[in-house]
């Protein structure tokens, strides 16, 4: 039996109640650094107005389906340019750094410069264990943190997309596009990284988020479809391949 779908939209009014989602690490090993997912809350101590920005139902609609994904070191990282001219990246903490620096270079990458979407704007990736997976079409849309008050902002812009967690379940990273590398990137472990927005149909669902259970089926499919962005350039062309391979659930809630 194979889990089919329409990527057409459903009328609102189709599908009601939240929708739910299910999140898990595609590691064991270190698995203790990453804090799980967190809904966003940007409510304040005054609610007792019946005005309050912290009462506004489009406020609470909005903050419903997004979720904290937070940061899970220290990171001080500078750019630089070898003699030859290639860019690089500088660990500024040395070895202050609380990451092992095989580690840091597993998990952190500066992308090649032919792949820059600007000449003079570096573009870096955090590597993050973070999958999410549904039972029913649910996009995923992964945007900056804007909610959270930097006094010192990040010299650049994060680098988002939004794609279908029902049948690409894939690890996301921290993608960042670095407007001026004269400026450091400083992360603090615990601070939010990125928000993880969910649409499903309809558009005004909340969302129910579950931590998955590794089942051998989500694994398998997970394997399936990885590695693909390195093989085919248009990997939105594969989703109907996906959607073929995939079992009718894959979600299963992870027993406490």
């Amino acid at each position: 039996m194979h889990f089919t779908m329409n990527y057409e939209r459903a009328t609102v009014g189709e599908a009601t109640g939240p929708v739910m989602v299910g999140w898990f690490l595609n590691l064991d090993s270190g698995a203790i650094i990453y804090d799980p997912p967190e809904r966003l809350k940007t409510d304040g101590p005054n609610r007792e107005h019946v005005k309050s920005a912290g009462r506004c139902p489009a406020v609470i609609n909005m903050e419903s389906r997004c979720f904290v994904v937070k940061c899970p070191v220290d990171l001080h990282i500078g750019f630089t340019r070898d003699d030859k001219g290639k860019p690089a990246l500088i660990n500024r903490m040395s070895n202050k750094s609380p990451v092992r620096v095989n580690k840091l270079n597993q998990m952190l990458s500066l992308t090649s410069e032919a792949e820059w979407r600007f000449p003079n704007r570096p573009m870096i990736q955090l590597s993050l264990p973070y999958t999410f997976i549904a039972d029913e079409l649910v996009y995923v849309t992964q945007i900056a943190a804007f909610a959270h008050y930097r006094p010192d902002p990040l010299p650049g812009t994060i680098f988002g997309g939004r794609f279908p967690i029902n049948v690409w379940p894939r690890p996301l990273m921290w993608a960042f596009e670095w407007h001026d590398p004269s400026k450091d990137i400083i992360l603090k472990r615990g601070e939010p990284l990125f928000y993880c927005q969910f649409e499903a149909d309809g558009p005004d669902r909340p969302v129910a988020l579950v931590q998955a259970e590794k089942t051998p089926e989500l694994l398998s499919y997970v394997e399936h479809i990885s590695g693909a962005v390195n093989y085919v350039n248009q990997t939105f062309s594969l989703f109907q391949a996906a959607e073929r391979a995939r079992p009718a659930s894959l979600l299963k809630k992870k027993k406490r």
